[in-house]
């Protein structure tokens, strides 16, 4: 039974959906004024590795993951200027161009990782009627202020009724230290208030109107109304990084208990950061590395490009609430994993039984699924999956069997978990249904054949050509008992 480790009661609890059968699941997306990069992967394909655990336990999952495209300041609504509209406004654009253009580069990147897309991507912009909808019921039930057209979250009042700070383990007075003056800041009781809705400054791109002001939704906001009008007041599980878990997802605990008077979510998971040299990724560090420079290699911290999958692989080596702490080093370091990975499930595929097996593969399905359900360990379903893979060279290489019936179970279990778990995309050249890929597989195969034949004839200078041309296009070449075996 699968078990998941929930932030708000830090520890690992049994998943227990509140609907037999069905999973609701928000996670937090990203703003878009940029391009995505190494940090903006790593939620994307935790969260797209239990949506995947979910289906093939055979859930019906609703999958609901936002883009913010309109409020979204600086780890707070009152600081700052909103970076969609100050990209407009540099590059003198439409806001909605720019959310558009990076959305647009977003679900390209999402794709090269073969992220599964959410089943609703509800856009912020898109529900600010239902936001106000949302701040008005705070303000009726009490935990809300007006001040100069904007409205603020009464803490200090919230708190003497609900638990304030229990999802990031801080209290009241730690707040109180911890939080720095900001800009409209004389609009509010107390420094810890956050905004619900903030007043438009004239020159402010992005507003509309509101029974308080012309203006535009604290960016909290979006996920609290996003969540209950898709998933419902209570819902399964609400997901995204670690750094999101204060002030922005301790505000949306907040906020949906002030409007409705009690918590929507049962489940919060978060993955942790990844570190650039012991430092969190970021503009201000210097070492700031989008995904279109890992895939061209367009970068002064990077060695060479990497592949989309390079990257999934590299992520999910890790346990989803470990640190990371990237390098290019480790970058080729899950690269030559990936490779093993490639040439195990290669030569796996072409494998022929036989009456008995010699080899032992073990309990290998119930120890992914173990490792699965121990709160989403995929490094540990990897190792199992290279342990299977000595079983799987032992059989290739000539010394030793397997029968039909291992054999089956032994693609079926790499199947599932390579792919439709892991969500690993691999250049199969074993068994393909492409006309195209058919032919490639075919012309590699003749000049290998060729070169058999030339190293019959002893022909060494045909045969080295053969290969060390392969070999330089990028195949790795190995000769074996019964002939040879290629891979990318």
């Amino acid at each position: 039974m699968l078990q998941i480790y929930n932030t708000l009661t830090r520890q690992k609890e049994y998943f227990r959906p509140l609907h037999e059968g069905h999973v609701g699941m928000y996670v937090c997306g990203p703003t878009v004024y940029g391009d995505a990069h190494l940090g903006h992967a790593r939620p994307a394909i935790t969260f797209d590795l239990l949506y995947r655990y979910f289906l093939h336990l055979g859930y019906k999952v609703r999958y609901v993951r936002n883009i913010t495209d309109v409020g979204h300041l600086e780890h707070d609504a009152d600081e700052g200027e909103d970076k969609i509209a100050k990209k407009a406004r540099l590059e003198q654009l439409e806001p909605m161009e720019v959310v558009q253009y990076y959305t647009n580069r977003y679900h390209h990147d999402m794709e090269a990782l073969n992220v599964l897309p959410p089943s609703i991507e509800p856009h912020a912009s898109g529900h600010i009627i239902e936001q106000i909808a949302f701040v008005q019921r705070i303000l009726d039930h009490g935990y809300a202020y007006i001040s100069n057209g904007s409205v603020y979250m009464d803490v200090e009042k919230y708190a003497k009724d609900f638990p304030y700070g229990k999802l990031s383990g801080r209290n009241l007075e730690d707040i109180k230290t911890d939080t720095r003056e900001l800009d409209g800041q004389d609009e509010k009781k107390h420094s810890y208030d956050f905004a619900l809705w903030k007043k438009a400054a004239p020159e402010h791109i992005m507003h509309w109107p509101s029974p308080w002001s012309e203006g535009f939704p604290g960016w909290h906001m979006e996920c609290s109304t996003m969540g209950t009008k898709y998933l419902g007041e209570e819902f399964d599980i609400h997901g995204g990084g670690m750094d999101l878990m204060f002030p922005h997802h301790e505000a949306e605990i907040a906020q949906s208990c002030a409007a409705l008077g009690h918590d929507t979510v049962h489940y919060w998971m978060h993955n942790n950061m990844i570190t650039i040299a012991g430092k969190k990724m970021g503009k201000s560090y210097n070492n700031f590395i989008t995904l279109g420079q890992f895939f061209t290699g367009e970068h002064p911290l990077l060695t060479k490009p990497f592949s989309p999958m390079t990257i999934r692989f590299f992520i999910l080596m890790a346990h989803y609430r470990s640190t990371v702490d990237f390098s290019s080093e480790a970058l080729e370091a899950a690269e030559k994993g990936l490779a093993r990975l490639q040439e195990a499930y290669n030569r796996l595929m072409r494998l022929t039984p036989s009456p008995e097996s010699t080899v032992q593969i073990g309990n290998i399905r119930e120890k992914c699924e173990e490792a699965m359900e121990d709160d989403l360990n995929s490094p540990i379903v990897i190792s199992h999956l290279f342990e299977s893979a000595k079983a799987i060279n032992t059989v290739a290489d000539g010394k030793g069997t397997i029968s039909a019936a291992d054999l089956k179970e032994l693609q079926d279990v790499w199947k599932t978990f390579v792919f439709d778990i892991l969500g690993l995309r691999l250049n199969d050249n074993s068994d393909t249904g492409s006309t195209t890929a058919e032919a490639y597989k075919g012309a590699v195969d003749l000049l290998l054949n060729i070169r058999l034949d030339a190293k019959r004839n002893k022909d060494w200078t045909t045969s080295d050509r053969i290969r060390n041309s392969l070999t330089e296009l990028g195949f790795s070449i190995k000769d074996t008992k019964d002939g040879f075996e290629w891979s990318i």
